[in-house]
């Protein structure tokens, strides 16, 4: 599974490889710091999942999240956030999922190999 990792902070960025690309078979294909990196990254790499913070700079959230959609349908994005109470705008704005910051590790593992399992099935936080 290949995964792009979208987030202004260098040290989360390079925090969330070395968590993902210790799973066997997971192997990140590119980091973005903003939003007009990122459209650059999926174009380019074309991942199968997008992990996105909520305040990437560049573009409003909604209309980068419409974007990717409108280009690249398939592609699994996973907003990401500390803060929790962004959840429900994440996903009404157009994310597969969201996984808070504050949360153990394990949990956005568990998260991502769920969303790859299943694409028509529920699983934990689905866009509606």
């Amino acid at each position: 599974m290949e995964i792009c990792i979208a987030d202004n902070q260098t040290r989360v960025r390079y925090g969330l490889r070395v968590l993902l690309e210790q799973q066997a078979g997971w192997n990140v294909v590119s980091e973005a710091a903003s939003a007009n990196e990122l459209i650059e990254c999926v174009r380019c790499d074309f991942p199968d999942v997008v992990l996105l913070d909520w305040d990437l700079p560049g573009m409003p959230i909604r209309a980068l999240l419409e974007s990717l959609r409108e280009a690249y349908s398939e592609i699994l994005v996973i907003s990401l956030s500390g803060r929790n109470e962004l959840r429900q705008a994440a996903l009404e704005a157009g994310a597969d999922a969201f996984a808070s910051k504050a949360e153990p590790p394990d949990i956005l593992i568990r998260l991502i190999g769920q969303l790859m399992k299943s694409e028509s099935g529920i699983y934990y936080e689905k866009r509606k």
